[in-house]
């Protein structure tokens, strides 16, 4: 455990001893206060983290090297949240709402920004609002029950513009499950996307612009969840078989090796993750203890911390 002092000079015991402080927790195991489900996170700026009450709406603000957190949002009753993202530059938080909504929140005041009606509403069926990524260009939504992506442009100048619909095709748009396109990311250019797909198990780019797909060839991985990519290597968690498989993937995308598979002890049914320092959060969503459509039974959940 690295050892800091957060209170200028170190302090001396009576006994002349060096007197050691420090704030980060020697466990794995951060347990997330506040929430009755969870299952979205995101990075903010320097240590902060947050998540999100998936059936209630809520959104928590945390720090990773202390392990602590508290209530940040407390959202109008009826909001969902699932996939987070955080665009620092315009100081936005993004949440994929479920049941045909997502949401924008100022990261500073906690206010909505905006409100986005995405597909049918109130209809499992048809829309799950699901991940979320961001870069300059806009927000892209994916939808776990439609091979449809949402797409929310941002302006040069910093304006939200209305949602636009981006059709899947190729084999991304297969619809096989009940959890189908999910978790979602992208190199630094912003093209292509990657999306993991949950009933497939595969990972395949997306065209941002025309919706077409392809297999990236090579990589197999069972209930494939949330997503974190670092230049080439992408971690895919995947959430009924509690595993996290590193992926090295090829420079064109079109191909992948999975390098590792991660597994603790304390994972259940994870759902995503994102990257702190050499390390993964990975968040428990315990999806298992409930029935689809239903909130988890479980009475508290975690973020678990394991190496990248």
């Amino acid at each position: 455990m690295r050892e800091i002092f957060p209170h200028g000079d170190p302090q001396m015991t009576e006994r002349g001893e060096l007197m050691r402080l420090s704030n980060e927790p020697d466990t794995d195991i951060m347990v997330l206060p506040g929430v009755r489900s969870t299952q979205g996170i995101a990075r903010g700026a320097g240590n902060t983290f947050y998540y999100g009450d998936l059936f209630l709406g809520h959104i928590y603000r945390g720090d990773l090297k202390r392990r602590t957190a508290e209530l940040f949002i407390e959202v109008p009753e009826g909001r969902l949240a699932m996939g987070l993202w955080t665009d620092l530059k315009h100081g936005w938080l993004f949440v994929g709402g479920g049941l045909g909504w997502a949401y924008v929140y100022d990261l500073e005041t906690g206010e909505t920004v905006a409100t986005y009606q995405l597909g049918k509403i109130d209809d499992l069926a048809s829309t799950l609002v699901n991940k979320v990524y961001v870069n300059e260009r806009g927000a892209y939504f994916t939808d776990s029950s439609c091979c449809v992506l949402y797409f929310v442009p941002i302006s040069p100048a910093g304006e939200l513009k209305p949602a636009t619909t981006v059709p899947v095709t190729g084999p991304a748009a297969e619809v096989s499950g009940e959890f189908n396109l999910n978790g979602i990311v992208a190199p630094d250019t912003g093209s292509p996307l990657i999306v993991s797909h949950t009933a497939n198990g595969r990972i395949y780019t997306v065209d941002p612009e025309t919706g077409a797909s392809r297999t990236i060839e090579g990589v197999d991985v069972p209930k494939a969840d949330g997503l974190v990519l670092d230049g080439r290597l992408l971690w895919v968690v995947q959430n009924r078989v509690n595993e996290v498989s590193r992926v090295r993937l090829s420079s064109d995308f079109t191909s992948g090796t999975v390098e590792n598979v991660i597994t603790h002890d304390a994972f259940q049914f994870p759902a995503t993750a994102i990257a702190f320092e050499n390390r993964l959060a990975v968040v428990n969503a315990k999806s298992d203890t409930a029935e689809t459509g239903l909130p988890p039974t479980a009475g508290e959940y975690e973020v678990v911390f394991v190496d990248r």
